[in-house]
C-alpha cells in the first residue's frame, strides 16, 4: 500500500511538474511576444510622432514657398526690368525663366525661336541644322535635374558686316542662353555667308517623391 501510494504521489508530482513547466514555457513565450510587440508599437508611435512633426514643418515651409513664389512671379517690373504684362503678352518672372530654360526637349520650338531671333537682328536664316532627338531624348522629371545641351547650326547668306554684328548682339541679349562653339565667315561686303555652330540648354523639371517607410519588428 505504501509502495502504491508512493507511486501515485510520484505520478502526481510529475504531472504537476509537467504542468508547471508548460505554464512557465508558455508564460516565457508569451512574455517574449508581448515585449516584442511592445517594442514594435513603440517604434510605430515614435515614427508617427516624427512624421507629424515633419508634416507641421513641411506645411509651414510650403506656405512660405507659395508666398515667395507669388511675390516673385508678380514682381513688377520683372527681372528684365520691364512691365510684367504688356498688352496680350505676359512677361512675369515665371514665364521668363521657362523661356530661358525650358523643361522639355523641343527642337521645333528652338528653330522657331532662332528664326524670330534672327529677324530681330535684321536677318533671315537660310538654314537651321541640328539633330532633332525628340524621339530618343527623355524629358521626364528628375529628382536631381541638370541642364542638357541642345546643339544646333544656323546659316545666313548674303549678309552684311553690320547685320552680322546686329545678329551677334541679339544673340548675346537672348533670354535663352546661346553658347557659340564655332563661327565660319566667308565672302565680302554685303555677300557674306555666316555659319554658326552653337548650343543651348533645356532642363527637365524636378520630381518630388513621397516615400514610404516600413517599420520592422
Amino acid at each position: 500500500m505504501k509502495k502504491l501510494a508512493l507511486t501515485k504521489a510520484n505520478a502526481q508530482i510529475i504531472a504537476v511538474t509537467a504542468i508547471a513547466a508548460f505554464i512557465t514555457v508558455f508564460c516565457l513565450v508569451g512574455a517574449n511576444y508581448l515585449l516584442g510587440l511592445r517594442s514594435y508599437q513603440a517604434k510605430i508611435i515614435t515614427a508617427d510622432h516624427s512624421a507629424d512633426a515633419n508634416l507641421i514643418v513641411d506645411n509651414i515651409a510650403k506656405s512660405k514657398l507659395v508666398h515667395a513664389y507669388e511675390n516673385f512671379v508678380d514682381q513688377n517690373p520683372n527681372i528684365l526690368g520691364t512691365n510684367n504684362q504688356t498688352g496680350a503678352y505676359v512677361y512675369n518672372n515665371a514665364t521668363i525663366i521657362l523661356d530661358a530654360l525650358p523643361s522639355t526637349y523641343d527642337f521645333p520650338a528652338l528653330t522657331s525661336y532662332l528664326q524670330q531671333l534672327s529677324k530681330v537682328g535684321g536677318l533671315t536664316l537660310s538654314s537651321i541644322g541640328g539633330n532633332d532627338q525628340s524621339a530618343t531624348i527623355s524629358s521626364t522629371q528628375s529628382s536631381a535635374p541638370a541642364p542638357v545641351s541642345m546643339p544646333f547650326t544656323i546659316t545666313v547668306n548674303q549678309a552684311s558686316f553690320q547685320s552680322i554684328q546686329s545678329l551677334f548682339s541679339t544673340m548675346l541679349a537672348s533670354i535663352r542662353p546661346l553658347q557659340i562653339d564655332s563661327i565660319d565667315i566667308s565672302g565680302a561686303d554685303t555677300n557674306i555667308t555666316l555659319t554658326i555652330n552653337a548650343h543651348t540648354y533645356y532642363q527637365p523639371s524636378k520630381q518630388f517623391k513621397i516615400t514610404t517607410e516600413t517599420i520592422t519588428r
